[in-house]
């Protein structure tokens, strides 16, 4: 059979324990603006090329 979980409140020692841990800090998301300037650059390229061949 499976330990069951352990209840903090059970002692005083594992409540303090539990009570004074710090919680993990957030990762930010990645900065999505690299890609988007990548795509403008990218189209702005093409769009340049395709001119540049019709004319």
């Amino acid at each position: 059979m499976s330990n069951p979980p352990a209840d903090p409140s059970g002692n005083t020692e594992a409540f303090r324990a539990y009570v004074h841990q710090q919680p993990e800090p957030a990762t930010p998301a990645p900065s999505r603006r690299p890609l988007i300037i990548a795509i403008a650059v990218a189209a702005v390229v093409v769009i340049a090329l395709i001119i540049w061949l019709v004319s």
